[in-house]
């Protein structure tokens, strides 16, 4: 048996809600596994330059805490993967690894795990749920984890949403956009999140799009965070002048992530303002227009002999499903 994964990538935080909110982006990962006699691991493509291609690969490692965590010993896979989502830049490149191999390996022996029981898997893993979360369900999750156990509810994103992202050409691991946040903070600045990330998730509750850019402010990571990425606080401050409904900056960055009606006229506008901001600092990016994604993982079986890297030829000239 084989089977064939995609994986949807990710935005987290959307501003306020760090560590909590998550939202599932129309752009992807696939992955084949397959038992296999000896293990091999191959990567198509040339986006994931570094990435192990022997047992220490972390899809290899997490299907085996399936296995273990399930009674079964499968210690040699057949791996295969390729993905559209850029690495270390924000958009969930390593929670979609771990939810996709936690999704693959659990189908291959005849799924004898619960989603419920995946989530608390990939959200230890990761270190928080939000990423993780929208990559497993989809759409918009809004989550915690307690250190012991994770919870989350699963939004429906509303349909005039649309997404802009800014992907800058370089690369900012998560530990060290996660070394210049301050271990404590003051009660305001608490309070001020919590009140905004609870308005920011009501809104988008309740389709209340114009809440948006005043829901989407943060005080606890952000600001901190916009040394690492110049031209970030200009973007935070003055995107919703250009069309946005709400900017942030996409996890751990460096993408920069915006919300936007998807009617709006204005669309080229911001496009043309992000890549301006940016390029005044002297950083080139790349901007994608997405949507979120209202499905999580899905796993299919197929044939044997079906090549993953043929399939994603037949993909990119259109005639791939």
């Amino acid at each position: 048996m084989k089977v064939r994964v995609r994986v949807p990538a990710s935005t987290a935080n959307l501003g306020p809600g760090f560590d909590s909110l998550g939202m599932a982006l129309n752009l992807y990962a696939w992955i084949d596994m397959s038992l296999a006699e000896r293990t091999s691991v191959r990567l198509i493509g040339e986006g994931m330059p570094g990435v192990p291609t022997d047992k220490s690969n972390l899809i290899y490692k997490v299907a085996q805490m399936v296995f273990d965590k399930a009674g079964v010993s499968h210690p040699e896979l057949e791996i295969a993967m390729y993905s559209d989502i850029p690495l270390t830049r924000g958009l969930g490149s390593s929670a979609a690894a771990i939810v996709g191999a936690l999704a693959g390996a659990n189908a291959l022996i005849g799924s004898p795990l619960s989603d419920d029981e995946l989530f608390q898997i990939a959200t230890e893993l990761e270190g928080h749920p939000d990423n993780v979360g929208a990559s497993l369900f989809g759409g918009l999750v809004v989550a915690f984890w307690d250190g012991e156990r994770a919870e989350h509810i699963r939004v429906e994103p509303h349909e005039q949403l649309e997404v802009l992202v800014a992907i800058p050409h370089f690369q900012l691991s998560t530990e060290k956009a996660r070394g210049v946040l301050p271990r404590q903070t003051t009660l305001e600045r608490a309070v001020y999140n919590v009140g905004h990330s609870s308005v920011l998730v009501a809104a988008l509750c309740t389709g209340r799009l114009d809440m948006i850019p005043r829901a989407m402010k943060d005080a606890l990571h952000q600001p901190y965070r916009a040394s690492l990425v110049p031209g970030l606080a200009d973007i935070l401050e003055n995107a919703a002048e250009h069309g946005a409904l709400g900017a942030a900056l996409s996890g751990a960055g460096p993408t920069i992530f915006t919300l936007v009606d998807r009617t709006s006229p204005r669309k080229r506008e911001l496009e043309g303002y992000l890549k301006e901001t940016l390029g005044r600092e002297g950083i080139e990016c790349t901007a994608l227009w997405l949507s979120p994604e209202p499905s999580g993982v899905t796993v299919r079986a197929v044939q044997p002999e079906e090549d993953l890297a043929d399939w994603v030829k037949s993909l990119r000239s259109g005639v791939g499903a």
